[in-house]
């Protein structure tokens, strides 16, 4: 994701979102431990984090949903995202 892209975004989520609120984030990325702990732990102990193997377990969806105080809470998470080499933002 661009910068111009994370605030386009941005202005979408205060638009039709009120905070504090859940947020669902969406992640696919290599079925590398790693990577996959990685993006687990741009969350906090509270957050709900499931995993799921693609048909061939080559890749791994992240589902996390997270109670969020800001939606610059969401933009931080999906620029630290952006940084992991190979992962898909959905």
């Amino acid at each position: 994701m661009t910068e111009d892209d994370l605030e386009n975004f941005k202005k979408k989520l205060l638009e039709t979102m009120s905070f504090p609120s859940v947020y669902m984030y969406k992640f696919i990325v290599d079925a590398d431990n790693r990577k996959i702990a990685l993006l687990e732990s741009f969350f906090g102990e509270d957050a709900d984090i499931h995993t799921k193997a693609s048909g061939h377990g080559k890749y791994i969806s992240i589902t996390a949903k997270e109670v969020v105080m800001h939606v610059d809470e969401i933009i931080a998470i999906y620029r630290k995202a952006a940084e992991v080499k190979g992962v898909m933002i959905l």
